[in-house]
């Protein structure tokens, strides 16, 4: 009986990796959809909103879902701090304290990272043209998650269940 319920643990556990991993492949095209949503309306706000770029973030970073929500949030709470930070610094920060809890990749860090270098010290011109670059990279990463998934989605399912089953036949 106990020998039983082990291998069920066993490949549960197995078959739960599966699916987190599957759930990760998920994840990241949803937030990278949302990532190139913030874009367009931070495009609209510094073009037609003259709205300060820690005040723009913030909006944004409140009308998001977590993990991004917290991202957003800090860079413009970094910005509005007693020590001043720069839009680059405070989005740098912002990333290596928040980018762990998303499903995104290396891809995606790096157009944030290029974009926090214009972001705040050029003219409002030069940013939107910026951004709209950054949003059309991401387009790109999007569709790569979404072939991703395709391929790798339902793969990570039942290859949980399988090395779950695995590890059962080779244990017991």
């Amino acid at each position: 009986m106990v020998k039983l319920l082990g291998m069920m643990i066993i490949v549960l556990s197995g078959t739960l990796a599966g699916f987190n991993k599957a759930r990760q492949f998920e994840r990241r095209p949803q937030q990278i959809r949302e990532l190139i949503l913030v874009m367009q309306r931070l495009e609209t706000e510094i073009s037609y909103g003259f709205t300060p770029l820690p005040e723009a973030l913030n909006k944004m970073g409140s009308q998001m879902q977590e993990p991004l929500k917290s991202f957003f949030i800090s860079a413009a709470t970094d910005m509005n701090s007693p020590q001043g930070l720069t839009a680059q610094e405070s989005i740098e920060q912002a990333l290596s304290v928040h980018w762990k809890r998303t499903s995104m990749k290396a891809a995606e860090r790096e157009v944030l990272h290029q974009l926090s270098f214009t972001l705040g010290t050029s003219d409002r011109q030069d940013q939107i043209k910026h951004i709209a670059l950054a949003a059309q990279q991401l387009k790109h990463e999007e569709l790569a998650a979404r072939e991703e998934l395709d391929k790798y989605g339902r793969l990570s399912k039942n290859l949980g269940l399988l090395v779950g089953v695995l590890i059962v036949i080779l244990i017991f």
